[in-house]
């Protein structure tokens, strides 16, 4: 006899998945809402997950851990074929087309560091009245914010 309901070995309750994954309930549920994890629901309406979610789970928080926003691991994850599980495979392809965004956000933090110290360290706390810094305020028709220290790119 076949069921369409998976056997209770085969899935993992919302409270097993936090455990398994070291992410709380809450954040499970979060990914959820955004898409980037899926569930069913029992007769009790409680959900079920596959256990395949758990490799979805660490895909997510090793994604994030590195600086890529969960709006742009959601676009990785939506070019999985039928919501799968992402493979080594599929780490490779993506996290390499993520590595001119970590470069660019690498340099940036290395710049800031570089230089934290010279832009607040004067006490002035304004790049327009620096004139070590930023003499004329130069850099404001380049546009708004810190712009001795953003990467082309990362300025959203």
């Amino acid at each position: 006899m076949i069921h369409d309901t998976p056997s209770p070995d085969d899935e993992l309750t919302v409270g097993q998945l936090a455990a398994r994954s070291g992410v709380s309930v809450s954040a499970l549920h979060f990914y959820e809402r955004q898409g980037l994890l899926h569930s069913r629901r029992t007769s009790g309406n409680q959900r079920r997950y596959a256990r395949e979610a758990l490799r979805r789970v660490s895909f997510i928080r090793v994604s994030q851990r590195v600086g890529i926003p969960l709006a742009a691991v959601g676009q990785a994850l939506a070019t999985l074929p039928d919501d799968r599980t992402p493979t080594a495979k599929d780490w490779r392809r993506l996290s390499t087309a993520w590595h001119a965004d970590l470069d660019a956000r690498i340099e940036q933090l290395s710049r800031l560091r570089d230089h934290l110290t010279d832009c607040i360290g004067c006490g002035c706390l304004s790049l327009r009245k620096c004139v070590l810094a930023n003499p004329h305020d130069e850099l404001a028709a380049e546009g708004p914010g810190p712009r001795a220290l953003l990467v082309d790119g990362l300025e959203d």
